[in-house]
């Protein structure tokens, strides 16, 4: 088949069952509330794409930090690439295993300036290919070659190969800046042999500042979420903060309180093997993952608190009382999250720990005194002589208040 008149790859090409959104029964994200993440604080690490996917959450309502944790760079020598498509051409592989649909993308780009375009498409739609996700999948289509067999991982893609008894045959594996070794080996020993194509890099971004901003901001419970959407990415970021001594806190962090949110498995994986629970959208695709990060936060963590007739509502970094937006500084914020949730006293030890700024006692009363000027609610949060301090709230169940 020519490149070119092959199907158009659409969204929902090569997916398994829906968004986690959809299966909860969720409204499609067109229709979501605008403001759904008002007052959270989100973390963006990803480089590639992270325009789109900080405008869908800035028109929710969010606040972002972007950090790139990597970012994409195409191969610096275009020639070496160059160099790598006349060998797939000249070997003729039997099978193709395809990583991602931006590094075919880019293939071909440099495989047409070098006049190869029509001998790789020939080459490629002679073999069978392999493709891990549906991004990958629809890019192998808008080349205009054959459907791709779609798997979910390196690993599961180097198992399909195996179960089709496709060994012993000269295999192309186009690379995505992160090579797996352990799957290239095992594409290896099985095959009689492995070319590489790799048409773009990840390198680190030009400081890590902003990074270890994010995992700082994590750490002290400032941000809402961090989302991930590359596993090189992911990697990267609990590298960096183990560097900074903070892997530990920030692995901490991500298993109370902030919520870590994946693409996909692959990039949940090294989240995981940190003890880290990771949600995933079941369509591993960016606006599934937009979706599901709006509804674990805008949905699930709004807390309400009634006093008499007010309505406390706490959404991220932003409270309510009753209709008046209430903004709180860092140590504020903390102290009425641990007093609101507690129900009962909380002693000033408690509190100075929870604080991102330690306290003396002096400077904790006088927190604890501006915060009650703040909400301006008499009789709501009640010193307890010698034992400290309680917050009089009742919680109150979102759903029934409508």
């Amino acid at each position: 088949m020519s490149r070119g008149s092959g199907t158009t790859a659409t969204g929902t090409t090569g997916t398994a069952g829906t968004s986690a959104g959809a299966a909860a029964g969720t409204a499609p994200a067109s229709v979501l509330p605008a403001d759904q993440l008002r007052g959270f604080r989100v973390g963006v690490t990803s480089d590639r794409r992270s325009g789109d996917l900080i405008a869908a959450l800035e028109r929710r309502g969010a606040q972002v930090l972007h950090a790139p944790a990597l970012r994409i760079a195409p191969n610096d020598q275009d020639a070496e690439l160059v160099l790598q498509t006349r060998a797939v051409i000249a070997t003729r592989p039997e099978v193709v295993l395809v990583t991602t649909g931006y590094g075919v993308r880019r293939w071909f780009e440099v495989a047409d300036a070098a006049g190869l375009g029509a001998e790789l498409t020939a080459v490629l739609d002679a073999a069978t290919i392999l493709a891990r996700g549906p991004k990958a999948v629809g890019a192998v289509r808008a080349a205009g070659l054959e459907d791709a067999r779609s798997t979910d991982t390196t690993a599961s893609m180097v198992d399909a190969l195996l179960d089709a008894g496709l060994t012993g045959r000269r295999v192309a594996v186009q690379l995505h800046g992160y090579t797996d070794e352990v799957q290239l080996a095992r594409l290896e020993e099985v095959s009689a042999e492995v070319l590489t194509v790799t048409p773009y890099r990840w390198v680190p971004p030009p400081t890590a500042e902003r990074l270890l901003r994010l995992i700082e901001g994590a750490v002290r419970h400032q941000l809402d979420a961090v989302v991930f959407t590359s596993a090189p990415g992911a990697v990267a970021t609990l590298e960096t903060a183990t560097a900074a001594g903070l892997g530990e806190a920030f692995a901490a962090a991500l298993r109370d309180g902030v919520l870590a949110a994946a693409v996909g498995p692959v990039t949940a994986a090294p989240l995981r093997a940190a003890g880290v629970e990771v949600v995933v959208p079941d369509r591993y695709r960016l606006g599934a993952l937009i979706r599901l990060v709006s509804e674990e936060l805008g949905t699930r963590r709004v807390e309400r608190f009634r006093v008499g007739e007010v309505l406390l509502e706490l959404r991220g970094r932003s409270l309510g009382v009753g209709d008046r937006p209430v903004v709180l500084g860092p140590n504020a914020l903390a102290i009425f999250r641990t007093l609101a949730r507690a129900g009962a006293v909380v002693s000033r030890d408690e509190l100075v720990a929870v604080v991102p700024e330690r306290l003396d006692d002096h400077a904790l009363e006088v927190a604890i005194s501006r915060l009650r000027r703040t909400l301006a609610v008499p009789g709501l949060i009640t010193t307890v002589v010698r034992r400290g301090y309680r917050m009089d709230v009742v919680p109150v169940d979102g759903a029934a208040e409508g």
